[in-house]
């Protein structure tokens, strides 16, 4: 009888040490696998550009020589800023071709490329249609839109045809696509729609970033990089990234984990006349958790 109870013992003994160690190395895998085996390296897949809406005080050209002062690479543009320079219009589908081809020239120059336009909210078809062959012409990746409920199936289409993916941008309450249900609706059986996430417009809505990222994972096209001063206030003021109420490194590590492969548009809507330092000031910050990522 001792020695039965005696083995029993060592049999449980053995049996609980096994099951500690088992939890332990399944825990300790886990972490192993994140750490080792996802390659994905964010300096090779992340772009760092500037929606020129921060510099809209100024005219285009102005404006891309603000960037380039910035030591950025990579803009975002919007519609209606006035291109300068002896050109008479403004960035859009009613530019001439004179002026497209010399701001497509200057661009060439300054070695900065143009890789996504916006916000843009088309009316007609004909307007898509000029907004497509515009992102065309200048090769963007992607345009950032709110379009039209019952526009969705037409510019998904369109955008197939193109080859040109539609981001669908989140402004404040009570904007139709504050809520990331909103547009994962719009992304439903629309291979060609995704998701423009304005970080600073989520957080004004109430909304956290990172599970707003994990809701629309996989349809995130491109993201609109800023802060705010408070949480919840849809009128909260803009600052400078990383001195606001966003906790920024969680949503690096998710997008991270989704492999975004896309461009983080610098969109600082404060200190309008007098803004590059803060923009050089949000590269440094982008440039620090990126290299933390490696």
């Amino acid at each position: 009888m001792k020695k039965i109870a005696l083995l029993s013992l060592c049999v449980i003994t053995v049996m609980a040490l096994t099951q500690c160690n088992s939890g332990g190395t399944k825990s300790g895998s886990a972490a192993d696998s994140t750490a080792t085996n996802d390659t994905f390296n964010v300096a090779d897949h992340w772009k760092l550009g500037v929606q020129m809406w921060t510099f809209r005080k100024f005219t285009f050209v102005e404006a891309l020589n603000k960037v380039d002062s910035a030591g950025i690479k990579y803009i975002e543009a919007f519609w209606g800023q006035p291109l300068g320079d002896h050109m008479k219009d403004s960035f859009g589908i009613r530019m001439s071709d004179e002026s497209k081809i010399k701001i497509k020239d200057l661009l060439k120059e300054k070695g900065i490329t143009m890789v996504a336009m916006g916000v843009i909210e088309p009316k007609t078809r004909e307007e898509w249609e000029k907004a497509f062959d515009l992102a065309k012409y200048f090769g963007l990746s992607y345009v950032t839109a709110e379009p039209l409920k019952n526009q969705w199936d037409m510019v998904d289409s369109m955008a197939g045809q193109y080859g040109i993916k539609v981001a669908i941008h989140d402004h404040p309450k009570p904007d139709m696509y504050w809520s990331p249900d909103s547009v994962l609706a719009a992304i439903k059986g629309h291979p060609n729609i995704g998701a423009c996430a304005d970080l600073g417009h989520w957080a004004r809505n109430g909304v956290d970033p990172v599970k707003a990222l994990q809701e629309l994972a996989g349809h995130v096209y491109g993201v609109h990089f800023k802060d705010i001063v408070k949480f919840g206030q849809v009128n909260a003021a803009d600052t400078v990234v990383g001195k606001g109420v966003i906790d920024f490194p969680p949503i690096f590590q998710e997008l991270k984990r989704q492999h975004f492969s896309g461009m983080f548009s610098i969109e600082h809507e404060s200190n309008w006349l007098h803004s590059l330092p803060d923009v050089i000031e949000t590269r440094k910050f982008f440039e620090d958790q990126m290299a933390k990522l490696k």
